[in-house]
C-alpha cells in the first residue's frame, strides 16, 4: 500500500469510528503503514478547514473547527456554572490525579458533599480511577478524555501552570498573601 492509500485508510478508519482511537486502534483496521507520520499528513491537510484531525488524551479523531461549532447548534446551549467547591474540586483532580476524596478534602481544607462529585461525574469531567492499595482502600478520582476535550487540552501536561495563573488573574490575591507568607515564615524547630 502506497503512502497515499495507507493515510486514506487511516482518514476512513477515524471518519468512520465512533469513538476517539488510539494510533494503535487506528493500526488495526488500516494495515500496515506509518501510522504517526499518516495522522500527521491528515493534521495538516485538515488544519485551516471545516473539520479537524486533533488528538486528545493519545487519541485522534476528527471535530468540528471551534470557530465554526456555533453554526451546528440548533439549540443554544446554557452554559453550565460550577459552584466554586466543584471547580475548586475539579482543580484539585486535575492537578493530582489520581485523587481521593479525603486528599481532595485535605487540599480544600473543608468536606466535599457527595453532589459535588456526582456533578463532576453527570459532566463526564470526573471519573472512578481504581482504589488505593492502604487502610479503607480509598476510591480515586481522575479526569476523563471529555474533560481534556471540554477545555481544548492535548493532555494533562497543557493545564495553565503557577504563572499563567498568576498573568491571568486568577489567583486570589489573599490566598498569595498567605502562601507567600508560609514560604517566608521559619519551620517549627522539634
Amino acid at each position: 500500500m502506497t503512502g497515499d492509500d495507507f493515510a486514506r485508510a487511516v482518514e476512513a478508519t477515524l471518519f468512520a469510528s465512533a469513538e476517539p482511537l488510539t494510533p494503535e486502534e487506528i493500526a488495526l483496521h488500516a494495515g500496515d503503514g506509518d501510522v504517526a507520520t499518516a495522522l500527521q499528513s491528515l493534521a495538516d491537510d485538515y488544519a485551516g478547514r471545516g473539520i479537524q484531525l486533533v488528538e486528545r488524551g493519545g487519541k485522534w479523531h476528527f471535530q468540528t473547527a471551534p470557530d465554526l461549532a456555533h453554526l451546528l447548534r440548533r439549540t443554544r446551549e446554557e452554559p453550565r456554572r460550577l459552584s466554586r467547591a466543584a471547580t475548586e474540586t475539579l482543580a484539585i483532580i486535575a492537578y493530582h490525579e489520581p485523587v481521593s476524596r479525603a486528599e481532595i478534602e485535605a487540599i480544600r481544607g473543608v468536606q466535599i458533599s457527595r453532589g459535588t462529585l456526582d456533578v463532576l461525574m453527570e459532566a463526564g469531567w470526573v471519573r472512578p480511577a481504581g482504589r488505593r492499595e492502604g487502610p479503607g482502600r480509598p476510591l480515586l478520582y481522575a479526569t476523563t478524555g471529555e474533560f481534556l476535550a471540554h477545555f481544548n487540552l492535548g493532555s494533562r501536561r497543557d493545564l495553565p501552570g503557577i504563572d499563567d495563573l498568576r498573568a491571568a488573574g486568577l489567583l486570589d490575591p489573599l490566598d498569595e498573601a498567605l502562601g507567600q507568607l508560609q514560604l517566608e515564615s521559619p519551620g517549627e524547630e522539634d
